[in-house]
């Protein structure tokens, strides 16, 4: 038989990208020590350059640290970052200067523990590109502890609601709601025993193609907590659809694909660069692997009333190797 594409493989839900994480920071000092020195990320050098707030930029992602008191997200934040052992030693280069703050370092076979100065935990990972993608610098998930028995409701608010794509996952006793928000990123809603911490004020930012659809639902529950401009609104109860009972609570920035920041390119360091250690042209890092895009090679054949005239063409562009 001849050989077919796997279509859904690059299907995407309504929900199409996770931009970005919010999270207050105290020290700006600090800041730039943990995410620019020591998890070797880039500054933005075009926005909220002052020091109120910086913008960091992580692959096509980005955290927003604007000053005030700690925020803290309720679970994990996954990166993907080139080179484990370089990660290594820039973190333990800033351990001196964080020192008396949460700041932690703690190696897994999977990836690399890292604790900010006020609590925040990253999982650092190695590029894979069968789990994250064609990706060697980006931010591909973000983990979120619920409470038991919230995680069917949650998966079915973003399915219904949002159009997104997800899946349950687990067992009755740890149950896990995985909802896509773009090209190999997802959320992940993990059932946990015992407390969940109150929710502080910390933030996500997704884009959406269908932008009204979602914002009449929403609208209609009373779950809208800013009308912010044309391009975007917020929210921040996940509810149970039934009941309309709060299930977890994270504020959601929604931006329209029209938005006038939407795949705004950004600028990605490659930390490697030193004045000891220099390459000329290497100051800018890819945050993507080259992907193969090869042609099976027993593709279906022409189909349909202009099968043969359809045919002939297709011989000649490939013949040309168009």
């Amino acid at each position: 038989m001849a050989q077919r594409y796997d279509r859904k493989a690059e299907d995407l839900g309504n929900i199409t990208m996770l931009e970005h994480v919010n999270l207050q920071i105290p020290d700006q000092a600090h800041g730039t020590l943990f995410y620019v020195s020591g998890l070797g990320l880039t500054r933005d050098p075009y926005m909220n350059t002052g020091l109120a707030n910086m913008w960091i930029n992580v692959g096509k992602s980005q955290f927003h640290l604007p000053s005030g008191d700690p925020w803290v997200l309720r679970g994990a934040i996954g990166l993907v970052t080139p080179d484990r052992a370089a990660l290594l030693q820039r973190l333990d280069g800033v351990k001196k200067a964080l020192a008396g703050t949460k700041f932690a370092v703690k190696e897994t076979n999977d990836c690399v523990e890292v604790t900010c100065p006020w609590g925040n935990l990253f999982k650092m990972h190695a590029p894979d590109e069968e789990r994250f993608g064609a990706v060697n610098l980006g931010m591909p998930y973000l983990e979120f502890d619920v409470p038991k028995g919230t995680a069917k409701g949650i998966e079915k608010f973003y399915r219904k609601v949002f159009g997104a794509q997800t899946s349950l996952d687990g067992n009755g006793t740890g149950k896990t709601a995985r909802i896509n928000v773009g090209y190999h990123q997802d959320l992940y809603f993990r059932e946990m025993k015992g407390d969940i911490p109150p929710y502080d004020g910390h933030h996500i930012q997704v884009y959406v193609q269908d932008f009204s659809g979602p914002y009449k639902e929403l609208l209609k529950r009373e779950l809208l907590t800013e009308e912010s401009n044309a391009y975007q609104y917020r929210w921040e109860d996940i509810v149970d659809l039934d009941s309309n009972e709060t299930l977890f609570k994270i504020e959601h920035e929604i931006r329209s694909m029209t938005h006038p920041l939407y795949a705004r390119p950004l600028v990605n360091r490659n930390p490697m660069q030193s004045q000891q250690s220099y390459v000329m042209g290497g100051d800018e890092w890819d945050w993507q692997i080259r992907r193969s895009n090869p042609r099976l090679a027993d593709v279906p054949p022409p189909a349909g009333r202009a099968a043969q005239e359809y045919q002939q063409r297709r011989a000649g562009r490939m013949a040309r190797a168009m």
